[in-house]
């Protein structure tokens, strides 16, 4: 910059001012502590979580977290699951399966059920939650049965008549729910009240309904598959009928469950006990005693 000076008449020039070698040292030291803190706070944070991936306990504390944010609205906060979801804690296969097998589950979920991908985990939650489910696995006490499961599957099969809409290991119908594996690890006051519970809701995929053609002809069965042009319902006998809904005059859904409300006056009290008991144990039993009629405790 320039300036004249009045008194000498002389022009002056101003400079610039300019970093001293000091003041460069200063900027410099403050840059390199700067570097040195975020490092030494990433090096942290990695090592926190290896901790976490290498320690058990630490590893499903954290799962139990994602499991309690993301899987329990359906699994329930024990994994006993409930009507929108399996039971995954008692789950024999599942406990058999390898830790692989559950962390594809909840990475990509299952199409054509209820179970979502989770994409936004990253694998170490994955990990976590699986670590978790392990946990919850590990920690079911062995239920108390209520009564003697080898009378309680003829019940099953014979007086209860619930094997005509259920299967349990392979035997049974398809109307109801798949039960071999209901039962395990649930509490007894669980599944008794399951069976005698007054009103019921129909489970997601066993909804019943009637369907009325313009000719007249009727299909009253369970809706399998259904969108905005066509409905697919599955009949008492096996039968799948693909209905498209410009052919249907009347389509009239059920709310309510076919499973029946009456089994407090249709069953005695120890035929009730006996049910639930071979409902607890069926699905943990050896596939070889299953195979011969059951196996399980008695009273």
């Amino acid at each position: 910059m320039e300036r004249r000076d009045p008194e000498s008449g002389f022009h002056h020039v101003k400079e610039k001012p300019t970093l001293s070698a000091v003041s460069y040292l200063r900027v410099a030291s403050a840059a390199v502590f700067i570097l040195l803190l975020v490092q030494s706070f990433s090096i942290g944070t990695l090592r926190a979580q290896e901790g976490t991936n290498n320690d058990p306990g630490k590893r499903s504390s954290a799962g139990k977290q994602v499991f309690a944010g993301r899987c329990a609205g359906c699994h329930g906060l024990d994994g006993r699951g409930g009507e929108r979801a399996p039971n995954i804690a008692g789950s024999a296969k599942l406990r058999r399966g390898p830790d692989s097998q559950i962390s594809s589950v909840i990475a990509n979920g299952i199409p054509g059920t209820g179970m979502p991908a989770f994409p936004s985990l990253a694998p170490s939650q994955v990990a976590a939650v699986v670590a978790y489910v392990r946990v919850l696995q590990g920690t079911l006490a062995t239920a108390k049965l209520p009564g003697d499961p080898e009378r309680g599957k003829e019940v099953f099969f014979g007086k209860g008549e619930c094997a005509t809409c259920h299967t349990i290991s392979g035997k049974g119908g398809f109307l109801g729910p798949d039960l071999s594996a209901y039962g395990a690890g649930t509490p007894a006051k669980t599944v008794l009240d399951a069976i005698l519970r007054p009103t019921r809701t129909a489970p997601p995929g066993y909804r019943s309904a009637v369907a009325t053609t313009s000719d007249g002809v009727r299909f009253e069965g369970i809706v399998r598959n259904e969108d905005n042009f066509s409905v697919q319902i599955q009949t008492s006998d096996g039968s799948f009928h693909f209905l498209q809904k410009s052919d249907v005059q009347k389509l009239e859904y059920s709310n309510q469950s076919t499973m029946p409300t009456d089994y407090g006056a249709r069953l005695s009290h120890n035929e009730i006990n006996d049910l639930a008991s071979y409902l607890m144990t069926a699905g943990s039993a050896p596939k070889e005693a299953r195979s011969k009629g059951g196996a399980g405790a008695h009273r």
